[in-house]
């Protein structure tokens, strides 16, 4: 007897291999562990690490609810300032004249309540229609006479700093009446110890976290920001954008001065300086958070939290004046450091694993 050789189409296929539920691509388990990647949220634990590093350094102090309290009223003025440059950021745009404006506005508040003798209501409105005129002046300059950001607005807020000193000659504008409701309650109105300054800031994040990531608007402002040229072509009306942009920077810095005013009961000529620097750094720190190279608005927030924590807990552990600038200025580095890394990163990533980097499609900038 012979065998009959067995056909090969007889045989049954070989079973492919297992792959586990992590190794498949978009499964729930691979994008939660992307979300939870120190990639995107490093400031997380750089913010847990600050806590357990002042909650051992001052353990009788920092580790209370009044330290979180205190870090989330104390830091919600400095969140909104620092949100009033994310939309310019995003569209690539610098307004330097944050910190002036939101001077101005206190001042102006106070000055027209104290002053003048004009209602809570009356004086705010005021104060708000001049920081609406600064935004329109700082689009003007920018926009239309095509004067460079940085240059133009540093330019404005001289000149802001100068109505400052005409109006206040330098001097805090107290009263009365900026102690006594119901304009105290603008800042100082609480519940369960937690401020209503917290409550604008969370409203201001929502506001613009929808614009950016769920509106055509954010998708052009961010195409305008990445390459102007590109987006312009695409129909995209860059100038408006960049234009309404500092306009809607000046109405947010100059909304954080009169809640300012209202939370200590004075207009002061120099409410803003300090927060410049940490309103910048917060915005480029928040820009390496949940959207790695993208100005956003809960990376922002996020990085508020962050340096504010920080600040708060080196007030606690030391009585150094200097420490509190020290940090400041070194997150801002770190962060410009890490955002430029990841502006390169994509680039490396497609070179080593074939992988294109996440752009912003034409279909999407038309909306």
């Amino acid at each position: 007897m012979t065998s009959t050789p067995t056909r090969a189409a007889e045989l049954p296929p070989p079973a492919p291999p297992e792959r586990s539920a992590v190794s498949r691509p978009g499964t729930p388990a691979r994008r939660a562990a992307a979300a939870l990647s120190f990639r995107n949220i490093g400031a997380v634990y750089v913010w847990l690490a600050i806590v357990v590093l002042f909650s051992v350094w001052a353990p009788d102090t920092f580790p209370t609810a009044v330290t979180v309290k205190q870090v989330l009223n104390g830091n919600a003025v400095a969140g909104l300032v620092a949100l009033s440059v994310v939309p310019p950021l995003a569209a690539r745009v610098f307004d330097l004249s944050i910190a002036y404006t939101m001077s101005l506005t206190s001042v102006l508040t106070a000055h027209f309540m104290v002053s003048a003798g004009l209602g809570p209501g009356a004086a705010a409105a005021l104060a708000m229609t001049a920081a609406l005129l600064i935004g329109v002046v700082n689009g003007i300059v920018v926009v239309v006479l095509r004067v460079d950001s940085f240059i133009a607005t540093l330019a404005t807020g001289a000149l802001i700093q100068s109505l400052i000193t005409m109006v206040t000659n330098d001097s805090s504008v107290t009263g009365v009446q900026l102690l006594a409701e119901p304009f105290a309650n603008i800042a100082q109105l609480d519940a369960g110890g937690i401020t209503l300054p917290v409550l604008y800031l969370l409203l201001a994040a929502l506001a613009i976290w929808f614009v950016l990531e769920h509106t055509a608007t954010g998708r052009r402002l961010y195409a305008t920001g990445f390459n102007a040229d590109a987006a312009r072509l695409q129909g995209v009306r860059t100038d408006r954008l960049r234009f309404l942009t500092l306009v809607a920077s000046a109405l947010l810095s100059g909304f954080a001065g009169v809640v300012f005013a209202s939370s200590v009961g004075s207009g002061s000529p120099t409410a803003g300086t300090p927060y410049l620097l940490s309103a910048y750094a917060a915005a480029f720190v928040g820009a390496t958070q949940l959207r790695a190279g993208r100005f956003n608005a809960w990376g922002t927030v996020l990085a508020v939290l962050l340096l504010g924590t920080g600040i708060t807990g080196l007030g606690l552990a030391t009585s150094a004046q200097w420490a509190a600038s020290l940090f400041t200025g070194s997150v801002l580095i770190v962060a410009l450091v890490l955002t430029g890394g990841r502006v390169a990163l994509p680039a490396v990533l497609r070179r080593r694993t074939g992988t294109r980097p996440e752009t912003t499609t034409s279909k999407e900038v038309r909306g």
